[in-house]
Formats: C-alpha cells, sequence, structure tokens
C-alpha cells in the first residue's frame, strides 16, 4: 500500500482492507512501515518507545515472530507495529548489508512456520529505503488516490521508482490495484478525477470507490477500524466491497 503523497487513505485503506479480508475468513498480517504508527493505532497495537516492532525486525534482525501482535477486535488478524525508533531507520539502514532486502529475508522466515493468507505492508508518505523495502517484499502493489484535484501529482515519480525495483530488486513486483478514496457523488470533481483516473490506468482500478466518512475517520480514535466500529456504515461497506472485489478478481486470475 504505497502512494508518496500524504492524507490519500493509505493507512486508512490497509486497516479497513485487512479487517474486512480476516472477517471474511483469511489469516491477514499487517506490516506497519510507517513511523507514526497510525495502523498500529487503528488495530489497539500497543507501539509505544520500547515495544518490539518492526524497527527491530529490520535494524537488529530480530525474528518477524517476536513482534507479531494480535489485533483484539478482529480474528485471525495480526499486526507487526511500528513504533517512533522507526524515524531513525531510514539513516540506519544505509550502512547495513542488503539493506533493501531485509523485510523480504524477514518476511520469508515468519511464512515458513505460519500460515498466512494475505500480507499487507502500509508505506509511509515517501519513497525512501522503508517503502523499498516494502517493494520488494511485495509481490503486488495497491495505490490508493483520494478524488481530489491533486491526485495524480507525483504518481509518475512512484511509478518511476516501481519499475527501479522491478528491474534491479523484485521482477515480480507489479501494480495490481488502484483504489479511489475521498470519493464524493455529489461534486464534479470527484466524477472528473475518477474518469482520469480510470482512463490512465484501466482495468487496475476497483469499481468500488470509498466514499468521505465521518464513521471511517472516527473509527482510528476508538482503536478499531471502521469494519467492527460501525459495520453497517457507508465506509464500512464500501470496504467490504472493496475486498469483495479484489478477491473475485484474484479468484479468476
Amino acid at each position: 500500500m504505497s502512494n508518496q503523497k500524504g492524507g490519500v487513505g493509505k493507512t486508512t485503506t490497509t486497516v479497513n482492507l485487512a479487517a474486512a479480508m480476516a472477517l471474511s475468513g483469511l489469516q491477514v498480517l499487517v506490516i506497519d512501515m510507517d513511523p507514526q504508527g497510525n495502523a498500529s493505532t487503528a488495530l489497539s497495537i500497543p507501539h509505544t518507545s520500547g515495544t518490539a516492532g518492526i524497527y527491530d525486525v529490520l535494524i537488529d534482525g530480530l525474528p518477524m515472530a517476536e513482534v507479531i501482535q494480535s489485533c483484539p477486535q478482529v480474528p485471525n488478524l495480526v499486526c507487526a507495529p511500528a513504533t517512533i525508533d522507526l524515524a531513525g531507520a531510514e539513516i540506519e539502514l544505509v550502512p547495513l548489508v542488503a539493506r533493501e532486502n531485509r523485510l523480504r529475508r524477514a518476511l520469508a522466515v515468519y511464512l515458513e512456520d505460519h500460515p498466512v493468507d494475505l500480507v499487507i505492508i502500509d508505506c509511509p508518505p515517501s519513497l525512501g529505503l522503508l517503502t523499498v523495502n516494502a517493494l520488494v517484499a511485495a509481490r503486488e502493489l495497491l495505490i490508493p488516490i483520494q478524488c481530489e484535484y491533486y491526485a495524480l501529482e507525483g504518481l509518475s515519480q512512484l511509478l518511476k521508482n516501481v519499475e527501479l525495483v522491478q528491474a534491479h530488486l523484485n521482477a515480480e513486483l507489479r501494480v495490481s490495484t488502484i483504489l479511489l478514496t475521498m470519493f464524493d457523488a455529489r461534486t464534479r470533481l470527484s466524477s472528473d478525477v475518477a474518469a482520469q483516473v480510470r482512463d490512465y490506468f484501466g482495468d487496475q482500478v476497483l469499481q468500488s470507490a470509498i466514499p468521505r466518512s465521518v464513521r471511517i475517520s472516527e473509527a482510528p480514535s476508538h482503536g478499531e477500524t471502521v469494519m467492527t466500529y460501525d459495520p453497517g456504515s457507508t465506509g464500512a461497506l464500501s470496504y467490504a466491497e472493496a475486498a469483495a472485489e479484489m478477491r473475485r478478481q484474484k479468484e479468476s486470475a
């Protein structure tokens, strides 16, 4: 889950798609790679400084199994939390051997002994080494794009980075999914941006779009995703439909 533009709904989409997939019966792992730790907060995962988290995995080589915590509200959903220590990881990774591959190797070891159907990595809003580690570890990239004026600004740089990762570090990586967020059907701007994104990305864009929703914004303050905070809200139903659409695409592929 990556887009270096901030405020597009990366973390919100990560936790709500993860919860929707887990509630449908899948075993889901969320890896929080953002030093702000917002995904960890939304899943009620402790991530104060000193908590074992993804920083310890990347920098100290701690096994991922030792930092994984279960989400109390959602069965089948576990998380590798981000602590504020991760803010220094961009610099600390620079001199390390195989610095771009540290997450991929740690994840591969974890998956050998822990059956997981889906791993979602929440990237920081940047194109630094944390995001590169995520892109090297992943097979598919989901890009959330908000339905606002600057929607496509900066995406070209992200896509160039993806091409570099594909060429040199991870040939399996592909942009598989584009999700429109903050969609407001009442405005022409949202419709115009949605049309522009669909023209550009074609079938990669999900038919489901995520509307602006107070419930989606409120849920993290209660340590929950909107899927458990208000399952009947438009936001929860939209994420459930997006998750179902992604599963249908995978099954028909």
